[in-house]
């Protein structure tokens, strides 16, 4: 894809394909609601939905404030809560937000969801947290990695962390469809927009979706570890895995794990997933 500069695509043109991915997710907020993916139903009935080597990674949260951007409908976001933390949760889609607050009163979990563009919320959200966490399949929503990270910066305390789990640059820069590697997609991080047609949910292929295009943009690990590190954050661990969540390349083989891997028939290895740390100096 040719680049373009950043003058070239004006704030205007941007702030349509954020606000055309909002009513997106606006739609798919039902559908993910009712999806055997987020099992909303069983997750109502107890467990905690982040992973253990997270909580490992981010250690104790008893009595610790945590931040969750890019919530989505907060099953995330009330996991921490159950294991201790003090939560918010923050996303730009209302209809996200309002199952957010409705599922945690259903519950009886103390939890405070705020909707908000992740670049818009120091204007709306005040005060500084312990944990500032981000989930899978988030910043792939983003254009500008360096605007989220001083973002994430500005919401860790003095002495407090950065955490997330994500899918890595390599897998968004294959081809999902192919039965072998190819490549696709830029690695690196570009001006305009990816443009994919809607055909359902990531989360319910087969859903009815009134909506054209989703809208999405690279980020190469180097970029988002040194965004990071620009925003004042001091890197302690960033950590690849060799399999992912989810069937998010058609290649991908289930092994007994649970988790997606390459067929044992490729040779040699690619990172599927990350996890970093960073934390503010106190």
């Amino acid at each position: 894809m040719a680049a373009r500069s950043l003058l070239g695509l004006s704030c205007l043109a941007m702030d349509e394909y954020m606000e055309s991915n909002r009513a997106l997710w606006d739609k798919w907020t039902p559908i993910h609601e009712r999806s055997e993916m987020y099992d909303l139903q069983g997750f109502k009935q107890g467990g905690v939905r982040v992973y253990e080597f997270e909580r490992e990674e981010v250690g104790d949260v008893s009595g610790k404030t945590l931040l969750h951007l890019q919530c989505h409908f907060g099953i995330d976001t009330l996991s921490w809560a159950r294991v201790g933390a003090r939560v918010t949760g923050a996303d730009f889609s209302q209809r996200s937000i309002d199952l957010a607050r409705e599922v945690a009163a259903e519950l009886g979990i103390d939890a405070r969801f705020v909707q908000a563009n992740v670049y818009d919320l120091p204007d709306i959200l005040e005060g500084e947290f312990d944990v500032v966490y981000t989930g899978r399949g988030a910043i792939y929503w983003l254009p500008d990695i360096r605007r989220w990270a001083h973002v994430a910066a500005h919401f860790v305390k003095p002495g407090g962390i950065f955490y997330i789990y994500e899918i890595h640059p390599v897998v968004q820069a294959l081809d999902d469809e192919s039965s072998d590697l190819r490549l696709r997609y830029p690695y690196f991080e570009h001006v305009e927009p990816l443009a994919f047609d809607v055909h359902g949910s990531y989360a319910d292929p087969t859903a009815e979706v009134e909506h054209d295009k989703e809208y999405g943009w690279s980020h190469g690990l180097g970029e988002i570890v040194s965004a990071l590190a620009e925003a004042g954050l001091r890197i302690e661990v960033v950590r690849e895995f060799p399999w992912c969540d989810s069937k998010m390349i058609a290649m991908l083989e289930r092994r007994d794990d649970g988790r997606w891997w390459l067929p044992q028939s490729t040779s040699g290895e690619l990172p599927l997933m990350f996890s970093l740390r960073a934390r503010k100096q106190a």
